[in-house]
């Protein structure tokens, strides 16, 4: 046999084919679904809180609290470089308390008071009444739009004036006293509180605690029925960011019939727990000849 005579420099090789690798998934082994209390929906006042904090300390402005019927004049002041300057003058015989000095950080408009006030409204009703009517849908979408529209072109101002001088709005103090223990008491509930009552399938059995308090149960997994309740838009997708109600019901060997609200996710791990069922139920009737 002649020897190899090796290719000349500068030779180009065809890539050479490398078979596909076929894509396997891992089965699920254990799936846990955990129902959350309405709390969990009030996350947007709580990120609203932060949001609203932070511009009202980035606008600059400051606020003194002054007697009623104090005046903003002009005067010149001692000291200073001579010209006049906008001052308050109180009422005489008005004392003017330690407060009076500026200091509270709040906004030049109310419109971060009045979206504050119209979101923790809004999260108030849709967490108490169920939207399911496309006219419910139209009704809520086109008031949250109108409250915005009027934010975004500066209108509150010259309405709340019109409406009688009011003014709706909050230092940035204020939004922090309702953000930061509503999110600590959100935190509290949904990582911690709503995990003492769940349900979990793995392949042959199902345990399920109904509430707090309550000892565990497990049951084989041929008698579990789940079913996904009706959705509320607003509640389940607007809020919930795609939560549902789920309905779980065992036949045998023990009679359980329970809700959990609000899961997460429901409609992918409904799905998984089909697949993880469907795949043991495969698995027993093993190949057929």
């Amino acid at each position: 046999m002649s020897p190899a005579v090796p290719a000349p420099p500068g030779t180009v090789y065809p890539p050479t084919a490398v078979p596909a690798q076929p894509v396997t998934t891992v089965p699920d082994e254990e799936i846990r679904v955990y129902g959350h209390s309405n709390l969990f929906y009030w996350w947007p006042v709580w990120a609203l809180g932060f949001l609203f904090a932070l511009l009202t300390y980035l606008d600059g402005h400051v606020m003194a609290v002054v007697p009623a019927g104090t005046q903003v004049e002009e005067a010149q002041v001692a000291g200073r470089d001579g010209q006049p300057r906008a001052v308050l003058v109180a009422p005489a015989g008005q004392a003017v308390t330690g407060n009076a000095e500026p200091h509270l950080m709040v906004s030049a408009n109310n419109n971060y008071g009045v979206v504050f006030v119209a979101s923790v409204l809004l999260v108030i009703v849709v967490t108490n009444f169920l939207f399911r009517g496309i006219l419910s849908v139209l009704v809520v979408a086109t008031v949250a739009a109108v409250i915005l529209a009027l934010a975004l072109l500066n209108l509150w101002n010259p309405i709340l004036e019109w409406l009688g001088g009011l003014d709706v709005r909050m230092n940035a103090g204020g939004y922090l006293a309702i953000a930061v223990p509503l999110f600590l008491l959100w935190c509290f509930s949904t990582f911690i509180y709503d995990h003492y009552t769940y349900l979990v399938v793995t392949r042959g059995q199902v345990r399920i605690r109904q509430a707090i308090g309550d000892g565990e149960v497990a049951v084989a997994s041929e008698g579990l029925q789940l079913t996904k309740e009706r959705n509320d838009l607003f509640r389940h997708w607007l809020l919930g960011l795609g939560t549902g109600d789920l309905h779980v019901k065992v036949t045998q060997p023990a009679s359980l019939d329970f809700e959990l609200y609000n899961v997460l996710f429901i409609g992918t791990k409904l799905a998984r727990i089909q697949d993880m069922l469907r795949e043991k139920e495969v698995a027993e009737q093993g190949p057929r000849g």
